[in-house]
């Protein structure tokens, strides 16, 4: 095999992966957004709750959402490992387009209630714990080693420029129709599905069959952990998102603080994404080749201070104009404010899921990919629906302003926590693997 830089869109599996991936964000992403606004809004219009209520209602989505991930997880990642890797993704894309038409028929006909979206949440997580380390395993083995960072940052462009559009449109179609948005999404559920039929078949290197299942799905954990470089990896995103997830909260900030709507909501949902794809395009062309470590941890440390300002956006914004309004731009100056934070809070992450992702998925060997991804997954996934959990109950206890805040505070805390435990995070110089070359 050539040592030659291969450019990832001329390879064409890597161009129908990028279609599947970012037709799957857009349509995830549009529902995510339409999901968390209605579950606030039969909560505040339906059941007459107040705002800590409702807030903590949509801490109690993201727990229905993380459930089914923390029970499934190890089993998504053997099945990543055992089959054929599109069709593993295709079946999960199949499962979520089944939730689209439902929670689709449910809003048309007016009878979508607080436990059918707890449902519905449940299915929708059922379906992404298989689609993420099926769709992770894939990418490395359709491009050449030497391709891989610069495919990431493509892989994360289709993930980026998905999460802007999908809140964007999700909000605009909502606000026309509310029913819309889904069958939109199942719409291009489909089309994930159908553009996966294009890759060549990527079966996971043969597992022993005398191994039982289940100490299979036992080794990926176990390897996670045995690696310090992984395991410091894997969890500064845990946690440091899991405090600082203020994302979770966007709903209340449209509906209540800032005042600007389903459409508002739209903008606010896709700011952190504008930012996070300006970064992946820079990093498509300039990719990161030094002091990559260092560079991870920083991130995380602007992810953090980003989210205390959006935290304090409202009050930023009426502090400095006065009448809380800047007519050039003509929105309020609290939420001029709080989009210029969630698009520094999406460039920032965006560069440390960039390091974090080229690290793991070049420190882990192919036979164990799959199950390794699945345990990144769970991280991710648990610090985004825990995240929301946390962020629900700190806003009953705390309102949302000072939930947020403190999360963003919790965010550069443990960032500095794991600078020190894990010394291996900071001395990764290149993107190199370091990993023992073999699984257990």
């Amino acid at each position: 095999m050539t040592t030659k830089e291969i450019h990832p869109l001329a390879i064409a599996d890597f161009r129908f992966y990028w279609l599947a991936r970012f037709t799957a964000v857009l349509a995830t992403m549009g529902m995510v957004v339409v999901i968390g606004y209605q579950a606030y809004d039969i909560a505040r219009s339906d059941y007459g709750m107040s705002i800590r209520e409702a807030s903590l209602q949509l801490g109690l989505l993201g727990l229905f959402q993380f459930v089914p991930l923390a029970l499934l997880t190890p089993v998504a990642g053997w099945a990543a490992d055992r089959w054929e890797r599109r069709t593993v993704a295709r079946v999960a894309n199949s499962i979520d387009m089944l939730v689209a038409l439902a929670l689709g028929w449910f809003t048309y006909s007016d009878t979508l209630t607080l436990p059918l979206l707890f449902v519905f949440a449940a299915l929708h997580g059922v379906a992404r714990v298989f689609v993420g380390p099926s769709m992770s395993a894939i990418a490395p083995n359709i491009v050449p080693p030497t391709s891989l960072p610069r495919a990431i940052a493509m892989s994360s462009i289709a993930w980026q420029v998905g999460s802007v559009f999908g809140p964007a449109a999700g909000g605009l179609l909502f606000a026309t129709n509310p029913s819309t948005p889904y069958w939109v999404s199942a719409a291009l559920l489909l089309l994930a599905s159908t553009s996966l039929s294009f890759v060549k078949p990527v079966y996971p290197p043969p597992m022993e069959r005398k191994v039982h299942p289940v100490r299979q799905m036992i080794d990926g954990i176990r390897y996670t952990w045995s690696e310090r470089f992984l395991l410091g990896a894997i969890t500064l995103d845990l946690f440091a998102v899991l405090l600082a997830g203020a994302t979770a909260l966007l709903p209340v900030y449209a509906r209540d603080i800032l005042q600007v709507g389903p459409d508002g909501l739209g903008q606010l949902r896709a700011a952190p994404a504008i930012g996070a794809s300006l970064v992946a395009l820079l990093l498509t062309f300039r990719p990161l080749r030094h002091n990559v470590g260092s560079k991870m941890l920083w991130a995380v440390v602007v992810f953090g201070l980003a989210t205390i300002g959006f935290g304090l956006s409202h009050e930023i914004g009426t502090h400095v104009f006065g009448d809380g309004r800047i007519a050039a731009l003509n929105m309020g100056a609290g939420m001029a404010v709080a989009l210029i934070m969630l698009i520094l809070l999406g460039a920032s992450d965006m560069l440390s899921v960039y390091v974090r992702s080229s690290l793991v998925q070049l420190n882990t060997p192919d036979d164990m990919r799959g199950r390794v991804s699945s345990v990144s997954g769970l991280a991710i996934s648990a610090s985004n629906e825990l995240g929301e959990l946390q962020s629900g109950v700190a806003a009953a206890l705390l309102g949302p302003v000072g939930a947020v805040v403190f999360g963003g505070a919790g965010a550069i805390i443990v960032t500095g926590a794991w600078a020190w435990l894990f010394p291996e995070l900071k001395n990764a110089r290149t993107f190199e693997p370091q990993y023992r070359g073999k699984s257990p």
